[in-house]
């Protein structure tokens, strides 16, 4: 029987289920789509990125002895859809079936599910994920709102991931409070590994210039890995030089380094050329020989085995309601300077300016400092959302929109998370030194040189006051808030209203 086996961007791995069982004279099918890479105008670096990968990952399966059918994206026949090139390879091979793994975004398995093709299609599980679908929504059955911390620890036990026995390592099931240290000034960064584009990723360079030049971001300078071997040595870069100062550090952001301590592994899991098993399991060995220690091992797996399942899960379990939710009711426009960088609020020209030369930032910095931002200004949920997608390497929206919509905008009303996670501007003086040279001063309230995010998060709390008061969590700043004159409620607002025009963003509310 001659198989066509459909094999997609983000889905560079031979242990992918769709290829389980390849034969000879089975086909291997690969193709870039304009549709693909412009349903949003991603970072160029990600379309470098996938498309390098890509047609690396075609070649090792060639190299192997497979046959592979590659379309180009510049392709004169292209169709430039995915519907299109499997229906143009089903009129070249006529084969007698079609084999594919789920896809990884409902916009894409909709289609696959759709699909009125002249030969029968078997969708695989993707197996790349501890957690089936099916896992997950029979652990949130009959559940009001959806708990990490809780989904996590029954991963734990069933993978056996820092466990002892029935028991957790080290006694605790998560070290969070021991890894929001801030950073020494005399601490150095590790020098991080980057990886010199070889002629396959020069040529793609060269065609995404030429193809999409008012996408976000820069092509060059290029620094990923775009091969299995690649992203292998990247995760042992960061298990031998980053791991041991990844947890104390993880939340800690400063001018100057891009990437600290963080394992920059997310693009390489999320395309395939990692497995979340063999990346879990080798940070767990540096644990046991000693070389790093559980708090680290411990957040870094969390981020894994926790968030990253968590958010897959939840994302299958609600989609498609799930993006339409708007709990808060924001409706104020994205600020341009998110595209642009040109702000006086130093620590987001900071993070807006890695995202735009590195198509990465860490996760404090999109939390807690563009995403708080847009959550405290009260920007619409699908237009920040559409920013995530659009900027970042590691983005798909399986994994950006749960992150987004829930934990950074409280658009779900606490679905995936127990509160806004909304601060002032203390937290990113205390956090970073981002403050360090600010137009903006953190520790004035008021007037023309005082931190917008101070302002900014008074007014999140009083214009959402009816919607959030009740929240146990929210107890402590809505005590402060009812100790507050009528008249420094009124000052705040302003501020926030002067502000917000300042910018020039939608004063809608």
């Amino acid at each position: 029987m001659s198989t066509l086996r459909f094999v997609l961007g983000d889905q560079l791995s031979s242990e992918m289920s769709s290829l389980r069982d390849v034969a000879a004279g089975d086909v291997i099918l690969m193709v870039e789509v304009a549709e693909e890479a412009s349903f949003v105008r991603h970072h160029k670096q990600k379309l470098v990125f996938v498309f390098s990968a890509m047609r690396h990952f075609a070649q090792e399966l060639r190299d192997a002895g497979f046959n592979v059918d590659y379309i180009a994206l510049e392709d004169r026949q292209n169709s430039g859809t995915f519907t299109g090139e499997l229906a143009r390879a089903i009129a070249r091979h006529r084969p007698e079936r079609i084999i594919v793994t789920e896809a990884s975004e409902w916009r894409v398995m909709q289609m696959f599910e759709n699909w009125a093709l002249d030969c029968p299609i078997e969708i695989r599980q993707d197996t790349r994920f501890y957690a089936s679908q099916a896992f997950f929504a029979a652990w949130a059955k009959g559940r009001k709102n959806y708990r990490m911390e809780f989904f996590y620890r029954e991963l734990r036990r069933k993978t056996g991931l820092l466990m002892e026995r029935d028991e957790p390592a080290g006694g605790k099931w998560n070290f969070d409070a021991e890894n929001r240290k801030t950073l020494p000034k005399n601490l150095a960064a590790p020098k991080r590994l980057r990886f010199a584009p070889d002629a396959i990723s020069l040529e793609v360079i060269e065609l995404v210039e030429r193809q999409f030049p008012r996408h976000f971001g820069a092509a060059e300078p290029f620094g990923w890995a775009v091969t299995r071997a690649g992203a292998l040595e990247a995760l042992e870069h960061f298990l031998n030089d980053c791991l041991p100062s990844f947890g104390d550090f993880q939340d800690a952001m400063k001018q100057g380094e891009d990437f600290l301590f963080h394992g920059l592994l997310s693009p390489y899991l999320n395309i395939g050329l990692l497995g979340a098993r063999e990346v879990c399991r080798a940070a767990e060995a540096e644990y046991a020989a000693g070389r790093a220690p559980l708090n680290a091992v411990e957040g870094f797996i969390r981020q894994i085995l926790g968030w990253r399942e968590y958010v897959r899960g939840l994302y299958w379990l609600e989609m498609p309601d799930y993006a339409a939710k708007n709990a808060l009711e924001a409706q104020r426009d994205l600020p341009s300077f998110y595209w642009s960088g040109e702000t006086n609020l130093n620590c987001l020209r900071q993070v807006i300016d890695i995202t735009r030369r590195t198509a990465y930032a860490h996760h404090i910095q999109r939390l807690m400092i563009t995403g708080n931002f847009a959550l405290l200004l009260g920007v619409e949920p699908r237009q920040i959302e559409e920013w995530y997608l659009l900027v970042y390497l590691d983005a798909y929206e399986w994994v950006e929109l749960p992150n987004v919509h829930g934990m950074v905008m409280y658009a779900d009303g606490g679905l995936l998370a127990s509160k806004p996670y909304a601060a002032s501007g203390a937290y990113i003086n205390r956090m970073s030194d981002y403050c360090n040279g600010c137009f903006y001063d953190p520790a004035l309230k008021t007037g023309a040189r005082a931190c917008p995010f101070n302002s900014l998060y008074w007014n999140f709390l009083i214009e959402n006051e009816k919607r959030l008061k009740g929240n146990p969590r929210m107890a402590m700043p809505y005590a402060s808030l009812a100790r507050m004159t009528a008249a420094r409620r009124a000052e705040i607002q302003q501020d926030a209203a002067a502000f917000r025009h300042e910018i020039g963003i939608d004063s809608k509310s």
